[in-house]
């Protein structure tokens, strides 16, 4: 296969290609808008971009991907005008999430939270009387939940509340769309790794908090922040709030640079230490009667009802 014919299929026009096999593409702006069965799909030309998982590429890297074609499938389906029978895309049957069971009081996950990682009681209390987090039963890891927008929990990791021990798990059947989140009316948003890098981030800026977004990837995917974006379209100012490590601000230069494509600044913000955890450590903010608050009535009892 000679270079000429695999520069062509590289630069065929993909919502040509698309509409030859059938499929409907829709105009957004000066783009086109396909949907996948399984995400959205940006296209321009000869390129396209997957909102969802965060990748894009050429129209060859478009026919593999999509239709499930080697390098050389692809070119002669870009070149030859050929029908492509084989199904868009497969989704794998996923698991039906299932919600740890939940703990009779979350004391111990209080102690943990307010304690030991310095959060702030009224914040914690918020997200808990949210239903977003609560202590499970038996290993007492504490539950972060994510909602989607007609409020079904559809994300859910589990972490353990020992300074001893690294477990955290997403529970099966999570969607990472939606992810630990909160959606408020601001055009603000916080992107975080964990959910208690963003619950220690808001607990040193406290003030109006609850008018911003924030949302923790529970990772470094770009998914639930596209999300978010997705469903509420007002959310326009993006701030990248990773780790200060190699790994964490190359994924925070990549999902920056990614936004700009798509037209939206963003800012990078690094915490000092770390992470914000450690910030917030360092910063002294954890109050001396957090004990004495573990031990009241109203954090005992917080879930029973």
């Amino acid at each position: 296969m000679n270079k000429d014919k695999i520069l062509q299929a590289k630069q065929t026009d993909i919502v040509g290609f698309l509409i030859g096999q059938g499929y409907k593409v829709k105009r957004v702006g000066s783009e086109h808008q396909w949907d996948s069965g399984h995400s959205k799909v940006s296209i321009k030309g000869c390129l396209w971009f997957d909102h969802y998982e965060g990748v894009g590429g050429d129209a060859i890297g478009f026919v593999r991907k999509y239709f499930n074609k080697r390098f050389f499938e692809a070119v002669e389906c870009l070149t030859e005008n050929t029908i492509v029978k084989t199904p868009i895309y497969i989704d794998k049957p996923t698991k039906e999430l299932t919600l740890p069971k939940l703990n009779d009081n979350m004391r111990r996950a209080y102690i943990y939270l307010a304690k030991q990682r310095g959060i702030d009681k009224k914040v914690l209390f918020f997200f808990v009387n949210k239903k977003m987090i609560y202590e499970s039963a038996g290993y007492h890891n504490v539950v972060f939940v994510g909602y989607d927008k007609e409020g079904k929990p559809k994300h859910v990791q589990s972490r353990s509340i020992s300074l001893y021990s690294k477990y955290r798990k997403n529970q099966p059947g999570s969607d990472p769309r939606y992810s630990f989140h909160w959606i408020g009316s601001s055009n603000k948003i916080y992107l975080f790794e964990a959910p208690i890098d963003m619950l220690s981030y808001i607990s040193m800026h406290t003030e109006n908090w609850q008018q911003h977004s924030y949302v923790a990837a529970c990772g470094t995917t770009p998914k639930p922040l596209l999300q978010c974006m997705q469903d509420f379209p007002y959310i326009n100012e993006i701030n990248i709030c990773f780790d200060n490590d190699q790994a964490g601000q190359k994924a925070a230069r990549k999902i920056s640079n990614e936004l700009f494509l798509k037209g939206y600044q963003s800012t990078i913000l690094i915490p000092k230490n770390k992470d914000w955890n450690e910030d917030i450590l360092s910063r002294n903010f954890i109050r001396e009667d957090s004990q004495e608050a573990c031990e009241s009535q109203e954090t005992q009892g917080i879930l029973l009802g």
